[in-house]
């Protein structure tokens, strides 16, 4: 079976503008949550959000380039530029270059403005790009333009397993023998008045109004923090990577996906769609549960999603969950929605490759109805052999990732 390894990241998130920079946040706990400032929330319940920070368009965009792209758009070129130069590969990547980005919701900011524009001026208020600019799989044609990458290409818009969904079918498409390299994650910009608008109402999202609202797995936690960017990964076939002499971040092993059946927002009991799609990545993997070291968990900081997450782990690794080191990097980086699991997929190989735990940042009180799991407040040094990514979204989709440590295959 051909295999499959990391490459190249790239990332801009709420708490950095590159994959490094964001690591590094994530590491120090630096939460980037803070008050709204891209547009007015006064009286609002929920008046915080992760926004990127000091973004300026055009130092990244021509003026006739940003007619055409939406911020998350914007967002996912940044990032797969990164990612590209990171892996030292050369475009055009050409027929066996594939592009599988995702993404949630798409330009929702730029729907919602246009729909302002057009009742107050009919449809010449509706920009001759507006269709260009909020489609949810542009972002991967623009990626696929940029680096002229002429196979596979797919959106997956399965809301907050939009990154996992396409980091696994694209490493599936490399083991199929479609491609030799994929661009692969997710992006997001939905920190919109209408965005903000439709989760708080449904009384997702936590009104603590601080800058450590956005708490994990912590007895106090009352719903999830808002974030918006891109995270993607350069996959590659491990001759093709040795080949040019790549760098190799992790190789990924594992891939599952399924669906609860239960419900369009809320999981089923013990999660058993998470514990269903978890068994069935393991499998993928050839591994046993006692063989992964870290999981970077969905956790979003709501009260449900954490607790049954937990629960579902727990029933996956049986005694071994409590040696297993869990951590959600949304306490600081707010919650990206589709693009939480390209950014996730980012962190994930940076802890493989440099042997580092991310913490819980603003755990302070761990929810006693949390059993098994060893939750991290510090940064950890040490050794990772398997580690697994988590996402769910609405819809009941779950996708689960397995990376592997480089170094230890090439010793097996």
């Amino acid at each position: 079976m051909r295999r499959v390894v990391v490459t190249g990241l790239g990332a801009i998130s709420p708490c950095g503008m590159t994959a490094e920079s964001s690591w590094n946040a994530v590491l120090s706990s630096n939460s980037a949550v803070a008050p709204i400032s891209g547009f007015s929330v006064e009286n609002w319940p929920v008046q915080y959000a992760a926004e990127i920070k000091n973004y300026d368009p055009s130092a990244h965009f021509d003026r006739s380039e940003l007619k055409r792209l939406d911020r998350f758009t914007q967002y996912a070129l940044i990032a797969a530029k990164e990612a590209i130069h990171d892996s030292g590969l050369s475009i055009p990547l050409g027929d066996r270059g594939a592009v599988y980005i995702g993404s949630g919701i798409g330009g929702v900011g730029e729907i919602s403005d246009a729909t302002l524009r057009l009742q107050k001026r009919g449809p010449r208020g509706v920009g001759v790009m507006f269709i260009v600019q909020v489609l949810p799989n542009l972002a991967g044609g623009q990626v696929a333009l940029y680096a002229q990458a002429k196979g596979p290409s797919l959106c997956i818009s399965t809301a907050c397993a939009a990154g996992n969904h396409s980091i696994g079918e694209a490493y599936k498409s490399i083991v199929m023998d479609e491609a030799d390299v994929a661009i692969a994650g997710a992006c997001e910009a939905g920190i919109t008045p209408i965005g903000m608008s439709g989760f708080m109402n449904m009384r997702a999202m936590s009104k603590r109004n601080t800058k450590d609202a956005s708490r994990p797995f912590d007895r106090t936690r009352d719903g999830f923090v808002m974030g918006e960017g891109a995270g993607i990964l350069i996959l590659e076939e491990l001759d093709h990577a040795l080949r040019r002499g790549a760098r190799i971040y992790a190789e990924i092993v594992g891939y599952a996906q399924n669906n609860d059946a239960h419900h369009v927002t809320a999981p089923p009991d013990r999660h058993q769609g998470a514990y269903r799609c978890m068994k069935a990545a393991l499998r993928s993997a050839g591994i046993t549960p006692d063989q992964i070291d870290y999981i970077n968990a969905h956790g979003t900081s709501t009260p449900q999603n954490d607790l049954k997450e937990i629960q579902a782990i727990c029933d996956v690794f049986q005694e071994h969950s409590k040696a297993l080191f869990i951590s959600s990097t949304k306490g600081v980086t707010g919650h990206l929605l589709g693009a939480s699991g390209g950014l996730e997929g980012v962190f994930l190989a940076k802890a493989i490759s440099s042997n580092t735990i991310p913490p819980n940042a603003h755990l302070e009180d761990l929810d006693p109805l949390i059993e098994g799991g060893i939750f991290p407040r510090e940064m950890l040094k040490k050794n990772i052999r398997y580690g697994l990514s988590n996402a769910f979204g609405f819809g009941g989709c779950n996708a689960s990732i397995i990376m592997k440590k480089w170094e230890a295959m090439c010793e097996s």
